[in-house]
């Protein structure tokens, strides 16, 4: 028997008609449009398609967009610049600088995150949202970790009591998700490199999350049968083939439900990102008012 196969598709299409709403009953209350903000330093092709990408969502959801295309041989200081100006700004309500940045700002990238005003912080990698998400406090969580656990809550998956089994602990998928499972009552194991017989702890998840950038990594014999299995990679192994951390097609056969790829996780994280911009906004124009 075939798992499900939870397309990404149907729940960011969820997602975004929830964050419309939201727009909404803002602009009904406020007379306001929350902004997004994107920074774009160079002429990164993906990077250019990531950027056009939450551009098209924002329009959907009723968001205003701006994009702001810096030259690739931008300095730090107008980087930084730049920033310090849309935190003052208050009609921009989410910032996010599109990474990875040109190969001579990668050694301030921290910096850059750090820069950003945690209240407007939408990719929600600001240590001070990071905090909040460990100690339970209402903060902007990273858009993929965040996107997975709402595809699991629309999907009608129950997370409460169950073994969750996350491979990767990236600041950006790994220890995020692992929270967020943990905050909905799961118990969770993190599996990395020096995991010993990580097969022997996969095959124990009821919901398993592969985070860790290597082409078809899990393979049948590494899920419980029932399982239900996330798969957050995107490998190319050919110029026009994309596949996820996870062996779909073997997989697919042992476990209950699947994220397939493409298609799946990555459709949340753009959809997510929509909705971080609108809990921004609420947050912002609440103390504001």
């Amino acid at each position: 028997m075939s798992a499900r196969i939870l397309s990404g598709k149907e729940f960011a299409q969820q997602i975004k008609e929830d964050a419309a709403k939201r727009v909404e009953e803002i602009q009904s209350r406020y007379d306001v449009t929350p902004g997004l903000a994107v920074i774009l330093v160079g002429d990164d092709p993906a990077s250019q398609v990531y950027v056009r990408n939450k551009d098209k969502a924002c329009a959907q959801v009723g968001l205003r967009s701006e994009v702001l295309n810096l030259p690739t041989a931008t300095t730090r200081e107008t980087l930084l610049q730049e920033i310090d100006r849309l935190n003052a700004d208050e009609s921009i309500h989410g910032i996010l600088v599109q990474l990875p940045l040109p190969e001579h700002l990668r050694a301030c990238e921290k910096e850059v995150i750090q820069r950003i005003d945690p209240a407007k912080d939408v990719d929600g990698f600001h240590p001070v949202n990071v905090g909040r998400l460990v100690t339970g406090e209402p903060g902007l969580v990273s858009c993929t970790p965040a996107g997975c656990l709402r595809m699991l809550e629309l999907a009608g998956i129950s997370i409460d009591g169950k073994r969750a089994v996350v491979v990767g602990r990236s600041n950006i998928v790994g220890k995020p998700m692992a929270n967020l499972l943990l905050s909905r009552n799961a118990t969770v194991t993190v599996c990395h490199s020096h995991t010993q017989d990580l097969a022997s702890v996969t095959r124990e998840a009821d919901i398993l999350v592969a985070a860790i950038g290597r082409p078809r990594f899990i393979t049948a014999d590494m899920v419980k049968p029932g399982a239900t299995v996330i798969d957050v990679g995107i490998n190319r192994i050919a110029p026009k083939k994309l596949v996820g951390d996870v062996d779909y097609d073997a997989v697919s056969e042992i476990a209950g439900a699947i994220t397939p790829v493409p298609g799946g996780v990555g459709l949340l994280t753009v959809a997510t990102l929509m909705e971080n911009v609108v809990q921004a906004a609420e947050m912002q124009l609440a103390k504001r008012s």
